[in-house]
C-alpha cells in the first residue's frame, strides 16, 4: 500500500497528518467487517445521521456522510486492500478536503488496532512559516477530537454489537447539532 502518491498518504510538500489509532479488543477481521460495511458510518460514527452509498466495495467505492451540523461530504476511494484498509479522498461540493487513510493492524488474535489519518488539504497552500500557528493552535486538536471519537465509535459499535449513540463521545462544533 505503500509509495503511490497518488492514491495515498500525504501529497508532495505535504506537512503534519493528523492520526488516531486505538486498540480494540476484537479480533482484525471483526474490525474489517466493521469498517468495510457499505453504510457503517451511520452505526459506527458518533456524529453521522445518514450514511448513503452510491458504489461499494472496493477501489472506486462512493458513498456520503451526512453530519448531526447539516454538512455533508463525500467519501471517493482510491485504494482499498482487503483486510487491511483503505484510502480515500473527501470532497465537499466537488472540492477536495483531504485524504484519509484508515487501517486496521492485528496485534494478536484477539485484538487489532484501528487507526486514522487525515491529510488535510486546509493550510497546504499558505507558506509554512505562516500556517503552523493555525494548524497546531485550531486544525490539528478539532481534527484529532473528530478522529477519536470517530476510532471509539468503531469501537463502540464491535464491542457493544449495537450502534453508537449519537454525540457518544463528547459534541463536536464542526459536526454536532448546534
Amino acid at each position: 500500500m505503500a509509495g503511490d502518491s497518488h492514491t495515498q498518504g500525504p501529497l508532495p510538500g505535504f506537512q503534519w497528518p493528523v492520526s488516531a489509532s486505538r486498540t480494540i479488543a476484537a479480533p482484525s477481521s471483526r474490525v474489517w467487517t466493521a469498517i468495510s460495511t457499505p453504510g457503517n458510518l451511520e452505526t459506527c460514527h458518533p456524529h453521522c445521521v445518514e450514511n448513503p452509498v452510491e458504489v461499494w466495495p472496493g477501489p472506486g467505492s462512493r458513498d456520503e456522510i451526512h453530519y448531526l451540523s447539516g454538512w455533508v461530504f463525500q467519501r471517493h476511494f482510491l485504494r482499498w486492500t482487503e483486510g487491511v484498509g483503505y484510502d480515500l479522498e473527501i470532497r465537499r461540493d466537488g472540492n477536495g478536503l483531504a485524504r484519509v487513510s484508515w487501517r486496521v493492524l492485528p496485534v494478536d488474535e484477539q485484538s487489532c488496532i484501528l487507526s486514522i489519518t487525515v491529510y488535510p488539504y486546509a493550510l497546504q497552500g499558505i507558506p509554512l512559516v505562516v500556517r503552523w500557528l493555525p494548524h497546531l493552535l485550531r486544525l490539528r486538536p478539532m481534527l484529532k477530537r473528530y478522529l477519536t471519537s470517530v476510532v471509539k465509535g468503531f469501537e463502540w459499535f464491535v464491542i457493544h454489537d449495537e450502534a453508537v449513540p449519537r454525540d457518544q463521545f463528547g459534541r463536536h462544533p464542526w459536526f454536532s447539532a448546534s
